[in-house]
C-alpha cells in the first residue's frame, strides 16, 4: 500500500477537521507525500546505451518526513548511532510537557522545543556531575517528539544516557551504580523549575 495513495484516501475529511490547526510545513508536507513517486511528480528518464529501451521513473519528494524517501537515511544514522554505543548500560529517561503548556508550544513552537530539550539536556548534566549521584560527565542523545502513538499533540523529548560517565580530573570512567539512573521525582523538580524560568525568561506566558 502506497502512502500517496492513503493521503488521497483521507485528506479531504483529515482536512475537514483539522485544517484550521494545520501549519504551513505540514500542508507542504501532505502535498510533497502526495505527489511523491506518483504520475503528479517530475519523471527521469533512464536509457539504456547498449539497446533503445527508455525506462520512465517518477522522482521521489525527498521530504525529510517522507517515511519512505528517508527510509535509507534513517537506517545510516541507526548504523552510525550504533557504532558509537559504548559496553554498558543504557537508559531512557522522558520529559514530557504537562497539557497546560501544549497550547503554548503549539503557538510558539520553536522556542518551547528548544527550552524542552535545553532544560533536558542540562538537568541531566548536572545531575551526573552532582558528587552524591555519579560525578562525572554524561553524555547523550536527545531525540524530541511532539506527538503520541495515538498522533494526539503530545511535546516530549526521549533521552538516550549511557550508564555511566567520565570523570575528568582522574581521567576514568565512572560506572552507574543501582537499577536506574537518577531519582524521577528529583530530576522532575529541577527540570520543571529550569523550564518555567526558562519560559519567563524568553517573555512566554506561562498558564
Amino acid at each position: 500500500m502506497k502512502l500517496a495513495s492513503r493521503i488521497e484516501h483521507y485528506e479531504t475529511p483529515f482536512k475537514a477537521k483539522y485544517g484550521s490547526r494545520l501549519l504551513p510545513g505540514q500542508l507542504h508536507a501532505i502535498e510533497a507525500m502526495k505527489r511523491c513517486r506518483t504520475p503528479d511528480a517530475d519523471a527521469l528518464l533512464w536509457h539504456c546505451g547498449e539497446c533503445a529501451e527508455r525506462l520512465p521513473q517518477p522522482r521521489s519528494c525527498g521530504h525529510r518526513r517522507c517515511p519512505p524517501c528517508q527510509n535509507h537515511e534513517a537506517t545510516q544514522w541507526l548504523e552510525r548511532q550504533q557504532a558509537k554505543l559504548l559496553p554498558v548500560e543504557y537508559f531512557r529517561v522522558t520529559f514530557t510537557l504537562p497539557s497546560e503548556l501544549r497550547g503554548l508550544a503549539w503557538c510558539h513552537q520553536k522556542p518551547v522545543y528548544d527550552i524542552l530539550l535545553a532544560s533536558a539536556a542540562s538537568t541531566l548534566k548536572d545531575f551526573g556531575l552532582n558528587p552524591n549521584t555519579l560525578g562525572s560527565e554524561l553524555g547523550m542523545t536527545c531525540v524530541l517528539h511532539t506527538y503520541s502513538r495515538s498522533l494526539e499533540y503530545h511535546p516530549h523529548c526521549h533521552v538516550i544516557v549511557p550508564g555511566g560517565g567520565v570523570d575528568r580530573a582522574r581521567k576514568q570512567w565512572k560506572k552507574a551504580k543501582g537499577k536506574y539512573l537518577f531519582n524521577e521525582f528529583a530530576l522532575a523538580k529541577v527540570f520543571r523549575a529550569r523550564f518555567l524560568a526558562a519560559l519567563k525568561a524568553e517573555g512566554l506566558p506561562i498558564p
